[in-house]
């Protein structure tokens, strides 16, 4: 009768045992399929972001460059209009060819769409023309921007704090 009791109380030890590391295999299970999708989740934003900043990587002109980083702050309060459009196209112009104007407003205008922060286009695009315009062109970008901001019938009114970022960006000392 020992023996069966002893039996008995093994194989309920071994249930007991068998159960806990079952329950402890469920556990480890949820914690790996938790840090998966958190890893996952990550990667995705990662994504994301490379997929948001695609359109400017892809820039390496400061025509192009600056053409893009105009748009982009216009069309933040809304569609870029064909006045704004043409006055972009205008300025572009005076510092590039035809053809490399008609270039950069169409990108331009395409990267704007992708985009919708600006902010992203400035912390990308003005330490790139920073590095490759002089204090003069610097401050004609600047210009450029609030001249197309004024152009159309109703002029936009710019961010007091984009232009103090693009200012920042471009390396001219912000009060």
């Amino acid at each position: 009768m020992h023996i069966l009791i002893a039996a008995i109380g093994l194989l309920g030890a071994a249930a007991f045992w068998w159960y806990r590391m079952k329950a402890m295999n469920d556990a480890a299970r949820e914690v790996a399929d938790v840090v998966g999708r958190v890893q996952g989740n990550i990667r995705r934003k990662r994504l994301r972001k490379q997929a948001a900043l695609s359109p400017l990587t892809a820039i390496d002109d400061p025509v192009v460059a600056a053409a893009t980083l105009i748009t982009a702050i216009i069309s933040e309060n809304g569609p870029v209009l064909p006045q704004r459009e043409a006055a972009i196209r205008l300025m572009i112009s005076e510092i590039a060819d035809d053809k490399k104007t008609d270039e950069a407003v169409v990108y331009a205008k395409w990267a704007a769409s992708q985009i919708d922060d600006a902010t992203i286009v400035i912390d990308k695009l003005a330490p790139f023309l920073r590095e490759r315009l002089d204090v003069t062109e610097r401050n004609d970008l600047l210009q450029m921007v609030n001249r197309a901001a004024q152009a159309g019938e109703q002029p936009l009114k710019i961010s007091d704090q984009r232009i103090l970022r693009l200012r920042q960006k471009l390396g001219f000392e912000v009060n």
